[in-house]
């Protein structure tokens, strides 16, 4: 991972087009492609970010110009995002090794036990193919399969904000480019939903599902009554 320390701009230009003024800021590029802005609060969310994969063009300017650095990323679609650089006051790469992945708190982890029990309740006709379905950044929550064959990618939250959608969109990402598994679908599933994840995961062609907790743990098999 790259964390650099600078005074920047940045302009995004896509769908939408936003700038942030001059100003300095984080910039952060980790080893997947992905590269994010972010300032000194607003907690986890960055300013403003690319997903990979992406591709990153660095510029070197001269001495004489108010600009020493412009970087720009873009995306398979073709959105760019241009950092224009005006100093450094650090840049550094860090190792982070291999992360372990997110250890799920007890509702989190029992609600993935119960749809990888009960995938049809997701979507009718899906059945489970591999529970923690591993991938070079860590494992998607379920792999399931339509009536059809068509494989989906499911992750799993008690809260849907939109890092969760972020999450499942790199796993996507990395799944389609296996040709065994073709164009993977993505369905995000959760007890809440916040709007904004929706907004964003309806734009990634991924499907939201809301689970019920207290439903799925009463299709559990009663042990008094089997005795």
């Amino acid at each position: 991972m790259r964390l650099m320390v600078a005074t920047c701009e940045v302009d995004y230009s896509g769908r939408l087009a936003a700038h942030l003024p001059m100003a300095k800021r984080l910039v952060m590029v980790k080893s997947d492609g992905s590269v994010s802005i972010h300032a000194d609060g607003g907690a986890y969310k960055p300013l403003n970010w690319m997903s990979a994969p992406c591709s990153l063009l660095v510029e070197n300017r001269g001495d004489d110009e108010e600009l020493i650095q412009v970087w720009t990323v873009t995306n398979r679609g073709e959105d760019t995002l241009r950092i224009a650089i005006s100093s450094i006051e650090s840049d550094q790469m860090v190792d982070l090794g291999v992360d372990p992945g997110l250890v799920k708190d007890g509702v989190e982890k029992h609600l993935q036990e119960l749809l990888a029990e009960h995938p049809a309740t997701l979507r009718p006709g899906l059945s489970l193919v591999q529970r923690e379905y591993f991938t070079a950044i860590g494992p998607v929550d379920l792999l399931c399969r339509t009536a059809t064959g068509q494989y989906v990618a499911v992750e799993i939250k008690r809260r849907g904000e939109i890092d969760g959608v972020e999450q499942l969109t790199r796993y996507l990402e990395l799944m389609r480019r296996d040709p065994l598994l073709g164009a993977v679908e993505g369905i995000f599933a959760a007890q809440i939903i916040r709007p904004q994840a929706r907004t964003l995961a309806k734009d990634r062609g991924i499907d939201c599902v809301t689970v019920d907790y207290d439903e799925l743990r009463g299709m559990e098999p009663d042990v008094d009554r089997l005795f």
